[in-house]
């Protein structure tokens, strides 16, 4: 597929695949994308996950029609994206491998060569003239592993991202950029904000027409769009401003609870949103807590602690830095219960966190008083 003048991808799809980086689901595949410059000299920028090998140097061998390639490109050394990398170098051994110091180390221990005799090592900023087109290699250490590296082609105004942008969902199924693009970030990049906040202050001195992801459509229009979400996720601030309410229950009480929550936020005129993060898919939670301002967690006591899956949930968060949000408490427990304490103590080294002044305590189920600590509950985080 042509990108821009002599800027092919060359990539491949993966729709047999049903957990990336084996446990978040992806029932709508994948892309592996792979980029082919044909200038004056000719670059290829990574290589695919190894179940696609033949199908890629099939590709490549296609776009190449009988050309050799100068450069093999490794932005990222993550298998799904390196794992082809000693397949192509045996196919075309005359091309030179581009990397950084830590690229080659990393080359090394997987393949057990860091190709000392045909590697060009690059330094942040350092350029490569192909001829008309050239790169200029800007350095993204933890977006989201430490050797990552980006690359702006200034001829054709094309970024390279690695996997910034990426999104879930192979190109052929469709579907929104967003809500894929937000779950794979915050799935898998959430953690290291402040890196990706800095490869944005680096990459605004660039005049981009069109953004490569290693994963996903290739971006050209509304730009600006993209780059809002990106510099709003990594900043950890909402997109919406609503009430999103995890919760957990077992014999139906404390999900009672929620829906009345719910209903009364809703007729407060507050965007809601509900999840019960036993059965819905955890990476789809994490992203829409991230979405919203407010969050009320409504969960039981479970072994003097919180219920398990409430407690995974919440420690999925906080090693993401969730922060700077209101936070609404609801605990259920028949006899002892210790879950507004538990759920707090969690939060104890999270920044800018904000309780709600009402919580809510049922015992076993809604009474009257809880009833009315739940309305209080809903007024205060409708405001």
């Amino acid at each position: 597929m042509s990108i821009a003048e002599a800027i092919y991808n060359v990539g491949v799809e993966d729709t047999q695949i049903d957990l990336f980086e084996g446990y978040l689901p992806v029932p709508d595949g994948i892309n592996y994308n792979s980029y082919l410059i044909k200038s004056d000299k000719i670059a290829i920028m990574d290589s695919v996950d190894a179940h696609f090998c033949k199908e890629w140097l099939y590709n490549l061998e296609q776009a190449l029609n009988g050309a050799k390639p100068d450069y093999l490109v490794v932005l990222h050394m993550e298998p799904d994206h390196s794992a082809s990398i000693f397949e192509f170098a045996k196919k075309y051994p005359q091309t030179i491998i581009v990397g950084n110091n830590k690229t080659f180390v990393m080359l090394n221990e997987y393949f057990g060569t860091d190709f000392a005799d045909r590697r060009l090592v690059v330094k942040d900023g350092d350029k490569l003239s192909l001829g008309k087109h050239e790169l200029t290699f800007i350095f993204a250490p933890m977006v989201h592993w430490p050797e990552v590296m980006t690359a702006y082609e200034s001829y054709t105004k094309t970024y390279f991202s690695a996997d910034a942008f990426g999104k879930f969902g192979a190109v052929s199924k469709g579907g929104e950029w967003d809500d894929e693009a937000r779950r794979y970030y915050f799935a898998i990049v959430g953690k290291f904000g402040v890196q990706v906040q800095a490869l944005l202050k680096k990459v605004a001195a660039y005049d981009i027409k069109t953004i490569c992801s290693l994963h996903g459509p290739v971006l050209k229009d509304d730009l600006g769009h993209y780059l809002e979400l990106y510099a709003k996720w990594s900043a950890y601030e909402p997109e919406v401003d609503g009430v999103f309410i995890a919760y957990t229950s077992v014999y139906g009480h404390t999900k009672a609870a929620v829906i009345k929550l719910a209903e009364k936020l809703e007729e407060l005129g507050v965007k809601v949103e509900v999840c019960d993060v036993v059965r819905e898919e955890r990476t789809y939670c994490i992203a829409e807590a991230f979405r919203y301002s407010k969050i009320i967690f409504a969960t039981t006591t479970y072994n003097g602690g919180i219920f398990p899956a409430m407690r995974e949930f919440i420690q999925s968060l906080t090693e993401r830095n969730f922060r700077s949000r209101k936070v609404g408490l609801i605990e259920n427990g028949s006899w002892a219960p210790f879950a507004v304490k538990t759920i707090m103590g969690m939060f104890e080294n999270s920044k800018d966190i904000a309780y709600a002044e009402n919580s809510v305590k049922i015992r076993s189920a809604l009474n009257e008083q809880s009833l009315a600590e739940l309305y209080a509950l809903a007024e205060e985080m409708s405001k």
